[in-house]
């Protein structure tokens, strides 16, 4: 549904200006600008290297395109590595629970698309842990705002769209909501690969106390039986000795 409705939008910014919407709207990059990135991550550790590779993968990010930044987090394990590292957030939100539904995504949604319309930000993005199988889950960077037009634009019709009332009052009610998806994609994302990592780590955990356990009752019986073979000994040499 999120792919299928990025290629709609996409089609639409291709066509539309930011006359528009101001979601639309394209601010010049290449002067100083502000920019925001929304972090996914969990509440709860113990979900193997997931936290670790999205906290890095972060702060790559940050390094390579330095400026003025800020994030909003989404989850403690983010919240504390940005906290450690001393950079700026604007905003924190616990994690959506077990079982994470669209409206409680909604204040974020709401915060991230009133800022770029205020011009508090240039440019939005989120990053997340994109989940790919049980065992791969891969941070990704994805560009939130603005709405970015499709590269491709053979074959969209342009001025044949039909808007019904307007353009800007079907834009009004469609980009806040488009946002909102693609954040809830995110944190669903986010959701499977830390209970995917979570699952994974807990199966080598076992499998490595269990390990330790045999290990251990190897060791345990040698020594036991050493105890045994030399009391036996002494109470030979005991018994000789009388």
């Amino acid at each position: 549904y999120r792919e299928t409705l990025d290629e709609v939008i996409a089609d639409l910014a291709a066509v539309l200006g930011d006359d528009e919407h101001p979601l639309l709207a394209e601010r010049d990059l290449s002067k100083p600008h502000n920019r925001l990135i929304v972090i996914m991550t969990s509440d709860r550790g113990l979900a193997g290297a997931l936290n670790t590779n999205t906290v890095r993968f972060v702060a790559r990010e940050i390094t390579e395109h330095p400026g003025e930044l800020k994030v909003a987090t989404v989850g403690r394990k983010g919240r504390d590595a940005m906290r450690r590292a001393r950079v700026p957030i604007a905003a924190h939100f616990e994690g959506f629970g077990d079982r994470p539904s669209f409206a409680d995504v909604l204040p974020l949604a709401r915060l991230v698309t009133d800022d770029y319309v205020a011009g508090t930000y240039d440019h939005i993005d989120v990053v997340y842990s994109r989940f790919v199988s049980t065992l791969v889950q891969k941070p990704v960077v994805e560009q939130l705002l603005p709405v970015k037009a499709a590269e491709d634009t053979e074959g969209i019709p342009g001025q044949q769209f039909l808007f019904e009332p307007n353009p800007a009052d079907f834009l009004r009610a469609l980009l806040p909501r488009y946002v909102a998806t693609r954040l809830f994609q995110a944190v669903l994302e986010s959701k499977a690969s830390e209970e995917s990592s979570r699952m994974v780590a807990m199966k080598n955990a076992t499998e490595n106390a269990q390990e330790l356990i045999e290990d251990l009752t190897l060791s345990y019986n040698k020594v036991r039986q050493a105890n045994i073979t030399r009391e036996m000994v002494e109470i030979a040499s005991g018994a000789q000795a009388r």
